[in-house]
């Protein structure tokens, strides 16, 4: 049964069987019966090893290497179009696009990296091991390990070391050709520090002669006499000293001439400093300055707005008010006078009635009077018909000339009202004007004042109200007599002190109870109220003779 498989992004479907002619490679395919599909990853994968090599000098180290190599999926030869097949028809190869060259399409792979890869190796982990990575490994790895020690058999370690960037491109170069033929691509090689192979010290020497220079040299040269090489040593360690003084003398030299330096620089940037703070605090002050001006004419500002706001709201407060009013008087003038010229027209319209009614009553008893009498009907009748018509003009005239008067009284009264609330109108409207000059006056003299309450201390003075408050307060305490009295207690009131320090604790509470009494005198002399003498002691008024000699000698009243 068919089927449609997609492959995932890292991945290829390869399709071989029935109208397949070699191999399909594709992303999303119609699978026929009699077909076969395989799905293959195209992930890059590591490969990191430490190759054991030899140089042309017979000089054996490590060389760690790590590649990563995938598959080719760039390199799509004679498959780089695509087909173009029916739904429900089988894929037919033989209509594949002449602009390939006929060698690639004649060849098995069609010069197709991931059909060689495909055919050679991604299906190779089912017949050649447990693991298909472990397979695909081992082929890389030989392939890599082959060319590099072909190539390092043919350089110098001082080729290798200083010609670091070519020997990477011919390991590069050589491994690309042999991966080619599987299919493979090399996406990056990376060739870390060369290392000693075990039991070598080249590497290490070369490390050490690096390290320590001039004074090694006759341990570098380890094919000269060891005589030749102690000479040499000594001579060196004497340059070496010399060299170490005449250093030494350069560095203190240079060092004082830094230091030298160092304070000229830290003047410098004291100077610097003082300077910048010096403009700091200037600018500070100019910038509180700045703000304190801005504050004080926002706030200026702002109580001018609120002045300006508080006077649209009094004039729209006094319009609205106005206009209503006028609407009040207006509609209550109007049902005023609807109200009357109803009660006039119902009254006519019962008048009429009326009037109806007694001419049809009339009528009805002529009709009768004549219906009985059968003499001097037609006179009679007429007389009677032609009082009644007059009668009945009579009232109705009489009735419509009420009807005007009540009509005409009732319109005087609603344009009487109208007149009156549009005086009144005109009258608030004018008061209005006048607070609202007066506001804007107000206005102008709080600003010229500095400010509301400068204003306000104007207009008190201007009005007198600080000399009616002065004649109110004057007028308040006229006719008083206040009565002061000063008490003096304790033996030590009279005293420096020297005396009075030695008095016991005891003294101030005796002498707290003995103002009592005669402050009792004075709070009854002065609102008459006699306090209980259980709670504050008797009043001086009260006391004994013996207690009054007593009290005389510890305070005095005025």
């Amino acid at each position: 049964m068919a089927s449609y498989k997609i492959a995932a992004p890292d991945e290829y479907l390869a399709i071989t069987g029935m109208g397949v002619k070699t191999l399909k490679i594709t992303k999303a395919a119609w699978v026929w019966p009699f077909q076969r599909c395989m799905r293959f990853s195209v992930q890059p994968h590591d490969y990191a090893m430490s190759l054991q090599a030899m140089t042309k000098e017979k000089l054996q180290f490590l060389l760690p290497v790590v590649f990563t190599v995938g598959p080719d999926v760039n390199q799509r030869g004679a498959n780089i179009r695509m087909f173009h097949d029916e739904p429900g028809k089988p894929s037919n190869e033989d209509d594949v696009a002449t602009a390939v060259s006929d060698s690639a399409v004649r060849r098995e792979d069609r010069g197709d990296a991931l059909m060689k890869f495909a055919m050679l190796l991604a299906d190779s982990g089912r017949d050649k091991g447990p693991n298909n990575h472990d397979f695909l490994e081992g082929i890389v790895k030989g392939i890599i390990e082959g060319e590099v020690r072909v190539l390092v058999s043919a350089m110098t370690m001082e080729e290798i070391f200083s010609e670091r960037e070519v020997f990477k491109r011919r390991i590069f170069r050589n491994i690309q050709s042999e991966l080619d033929q599987f299919g493979l691509k090399i996406y990056n090689a990376n060739v870390k520090e060369l290392k000693d192979a075990p039991g070598s010290t080249y590497f290490a020497s070369l490390s050490q002669k690096a390290h320590e220079g001039a004074t090694n040299q006759a341990r570098i040269d380890v094919a000269e006499a060891q005589l030749r090489g102690n000479v040499g040593t000594q001579k060196r360690k004497g340059e070496e000293a010399r060299e170490v003084a005449k250093i030494q003398g350069e560095q203190d030299r240079e060092l004082a001439k830094i230091q030298a330096e160092t304070q000229v620089q830290k003047t410098e940037r004291d100077i610097e400093k003082a300077t910048a703070e010096a403009v700091l605090k200037t600018r500070k002050v100019e910038l509180d300055r700045d703000v304190q001006i801005a504050g004080i004419q926002a706030a200026r500002k702002t109580e001018a707005e609120d002045e300006d706001l508080k006077r649209e709201v009094q004039i729209k407060r006094a319009a609205a008010e106005m206009e209503r009013l006028r609407a009040t008087d207006v509609v209550k003038a109007s049902i005023a006078r609807e109200a009357k010229q109803q009660a006039a027209d119902a009254k006519a319209y019962e008048i009429e009635k009326e009037a109806q009614a007694n001419f049809e009553k009339d009528k009805q008893a002529t009709e009768a009077t004549a219906y009985k009498t059968k003499v001097g009907v037609d006179v009679k009748v007429y007389q009677i018909e032609a009082e009644a018509k007059a009668n009945f003009e009579k009232a109705k005239q009489h009735t419509e000339a009420d009807v005007y008067e009540t009509k005409v009284g009732a319109d005087a009264q609603a344009y009487a009202a109208i007149k009156l609330a549009d005086a009144e109108l005109q009258q608030k409207l004018r008061a209005a004007e006048g607070m609202s000059a007066m506001a804007e006056a107000y206005a102008k003299m709080s600003h010229a004042f500095g400010g509301p309450q400068g204003l306000l201390q104007y207009m008190m003075i201007e009005k007198g109200t600080y000399v009616e408050l002065a004649k109110a307060n004057a007028e308040a305490i006229r006719g008083l007599q206040p009565k002061i009295s000063v008490w003096n207690t304790g033996a030590e009131a009279g005293s420096s002190g020297g005396a009075g320090e030695q008095q016991s604790s005891m003294a101030t509470m005796r002498n707290i109870y003995q103002m009592l009494p005669p402050l009792m005198t004075t709070i009854n002399e002065q609102t008459g109220i006699t306090l209980p003498e259980w709670q504050f002691g008797r009043m001086a008024g009260q006391m004994s003779e013996a207690e009054r000699r007593g009290q005389g000698s510890n305070g005095q009243k005025e």
